[in-house]
Protein backbone atom coordinates (compact mmCIF):
# COMPACT_ATOMS: atom_id res chain seq x y z
CA UNK A 1 0.00 0.00 0.00
CA UNK A 2 1.28 3.22 -1.20
CA UNK A 3 1.38 6.15 1.41
CA UNK A 4 1.09 9.80 0.31
CA UNK A 5 3.79 12.13 0.40
CA UNK A 6 4.13 15.39 3.12
CA UNK A 7 2.86 17.38 0.48
CA UNK A 8 -0.36 15.10 0.15
CA UNK A 9 -1.53 14.66 3.12
CA UNK A 10 -0.76 18.95 4.20
CA UNK A 11 -3.55 19.22 1.04
CA UNK A 12 -6.05 16.85 2.12
CA UNK A 13 -5.87 18.36 5.74
CA UNK A 14 -5.95 21.76 4.10
CA UNK A 15 -8.77 20.78 2.14
CA UNK A 16 -11.06 19.20 5.34
CA UNK A 17 -10.26 22.00 7.56
CA UNK A 18 -11.05 24.44 4.69
CA UNK A 19 -14.57 22.59 4.09
CA UNK A 20 -15.56 22.70 8.19
CA UNK A 21 -15.07 26.26 8.24
CA UNK A 22 -17.29 26.49 5.25
CA UNK A 23 -19.43 24.79 6.85
CA UNK A 24 -19.55 26.62 10.13
CA UNK A 25 -19.35 30.13 8.15
CA UNK A 26 -22.50 28.51 5.80
CA UNK A 27 -24.07 27.87 8.95
CA UNK A 28 -23.94 31.08 10.75
CA UNK A 29 -24.17 33.39 7.91
CA UNK A 30 -27.26 31.24 6.86
CA UNK A 31 -28.98 31.77 10.07
CA UNK A 32 -28.62 35.15 10.30
CA UNK A 33 -28.12 36.81 7.19
CA UNK A 34 -30.10 34.22 5.24
CA UNK A 35 -27.03 33.52 2.81
CA UNK A 36 -23.91 30.90 2.78
CA UNK A 37 -20.05 31.63 1.97
CA UNK A 38 -19.92 31.44 -1.31
CA UNK A 39 -22.63 33.56 -1.68
CA UNK A 40 -20.84 36.27 0.91
CA UNK A 41 -17.61 35.49 -0.94
CA UNK A 42 -19.78 37.14 -4.69
CA UNK A 43 -20.70 40.16 -2.76
CA UNK A 44 -16.74 40.01 -0.85
CA UNK A 45 -15.51 40.57 -4.44
CA UNK A 46 -18.65 43.10 -5.72
CA UNK A 47 -17.34 45.08 -2.63
CA UNK A 48 -13.61 44.80 -3.28
CA UNK A 49 -14.42 46.20 -7.53
CA UNK A 50 -14.56 49.44 -8.79
CA UNK A 51 -18.01 50.88 -8.56
CA UNK A 52 -19.14 47.71 -7.06
CA UNK A 53 -19.47 46.29 -10.87
CA UNK A 54 -17.67 42.86 -12.22
CA UNK A 55 -18.26 41.02 -15.68
CA UNK A 56 -19.63 38.14 -14.62
CA UNK A 57 -16.56 36.02 -16.20
CA UNK A 58 -14.21 38.20 -14.01
CA UNK A 59 -16.20 37.09 -10.93
CA UNK A 60 -16.19 33.25 -12.10
CA UNK A 61 -12.56 33.57 -12.33
CA UNK A 62 -12.40 35.21 -8.84
CA UNK A 63 -14.13 32.31 -7.01
CA UNK A 64 -12.39 29.48 -8.90
CA UNK A 65 -15.79 28.73 -10.60
CA UNK A 66 -17.04 28.25 -14.16
CA UNK A 67 -19.41 31.38 -15.68
CA UNK A 68 -22.13 28.98 -15.86
CA UNK A 69 -22.28 28.12 -12.45
CA UNK A 70 -21.73 31.93 -10.84
CA UNK A 71 -24.82 32.51 -13.49
CA UNK A 72 -26.14 29.77 -11.54
CA UNK A 73 -25.55 31.33 -8.18
CA UNK A 74 -26.15 35.04 -9.01
CA UNK A 75 -29.78 34.31 -10.21
CA UNK A 76 -31.36 33.79 -5.98
CA UNK A 77 -28.84 37.14 -5.12
CA UNK A 78 -30.50 38.82 -7.53
CA UNK A 79 -34.42 37.41 -7.19
CA UNK A 80 -33.57 38.45 -3.00
CA UNK A 81 -31.90 42.36 -4.29
CA UNK A 82 -28.70 41.74 -3.61
CA UNK A 83 -26.82 42.05 -6.77
CA UNK A 84 -28.17 43.05 -10.34
CA UNK A 85 -27.34 41.91 -13.49
CA UNK A 86 -26.34 45.19 -15.75
CA UNK A 87 -25.88 45.19 -20.06
CA UNK A 88 -22.32 46.49 -20.59
CA UNK A 89 -22.82 49.74 -22.85
CA UNK A 90 -19.88 48.80 -25.08
CA UNK A 91 -20.56 45.21 -25.19
CA UNK A 92 -24.17 43.66 -25.31
CA UNK A 93 -22.50 40.14 -24.85
CA UNK A 94 -20.59 40.88 -21.83
CA UNK A 95 -22.89 40.22 -18.61
CA UNK A 96 -22.13 42.65 -15.68
CA UNK A 97 -23.14 42.39 -12.26
CA UNK A 98 -23.59 44.96 -9.67
CA UNK A 99 -23.86 44.94 -6.02
CA UNK A 100 -27.23 46.68 -5.07
CA UNK A 101 -27.46 49.27 -1.95
CA UNK A 102 -29.22 46.20 0.00
CA UNK A 103 -26.46 43.81 -0.94
CA UNK A 104 -23.32 46.33 0.16
CA UNK A 105 -25.98 46.19 3.48
CA UNK A 106 -26.10 43.08 3.58
CA UNK A 107 -22.47 42.38 2.94
CA UNK A 108 -21.24 44.34 5.81
CA UNK A 109 -23.40 43.10 8.23
CA UNK A 110 -22.38 39.76 7.17
CA UNK A 111 -18.91 40.83 7.66
CA UNK A 112 -19.43 41.54 11.24
CA UNK A 113 -20.83 38.15 11.41
CA UNK A 114 -17.51 36.07 10.00
CA UNK A 115 -15.08 38.84 11.99
CA UNK A 116 -16.53 37.57 15.08
CA UNK A 117 -16.82 33.63 13.72
CA UNK A 118 -12.89 34.07 12.35
CA UNK A 119 -11.58 35.39 15.53
CA UNK A 120 -13.40 32.02 17.39
CA UNK A 121 -11.72 29.89 14.65
CA UNK A 122 -8.28 31.97 15.04
CA UNK A 123 -8.67 31.69 19.15
CA UNK A 124 -5.86 29.23 20.15
CA UNK A 125 -3.09 30.79 17.50
CA UNK A 126 -1.81 33.82 18.14
CA UNK A 127 -1.28 37.35 15.83
CA UNK A 128 2.21 36.49 14.50
CA UNK A 129 1.01 33.06 13.62
CA UNK A 130 -1.73 34.18 11.96
CA UNK A 131 0.60 36.40 10.03
CA UNK A 132 2.88 33.44 9.34
CA UNK A 133 -0.18 31.02 7.75
CA UNK A 134 -1.27 34.46 5.51
CA UNK A 135 2.67 34.72 4.48
CA UNK A 136 2.88 30.78 3.77
CA UNK A 137 -0.67 30.71 1.81
CA UNK A 138 0.67 33.74 -0.04
CA UNK A 139 3.66 31.23 -1.57
CA UNK A 140 1.75 28.30 -2.65
CA UNK A 141 1.48 27.77 -6.64
CA UNK A 142 -2.11 27.37 -7.27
Amino acid sequence: MKKVNDESSTVIELCSKSNAITRKLDGNLGAIHGIGFIEYMVLHHLNESPQLLMRRIDLADSLGRSASGVTKMLNPLEKIGLVSKEVNPRDARVSLVKLTASGLKTYQQASNSLNQVAVGIFQRIKPAEIQRIQDLFNRLVV
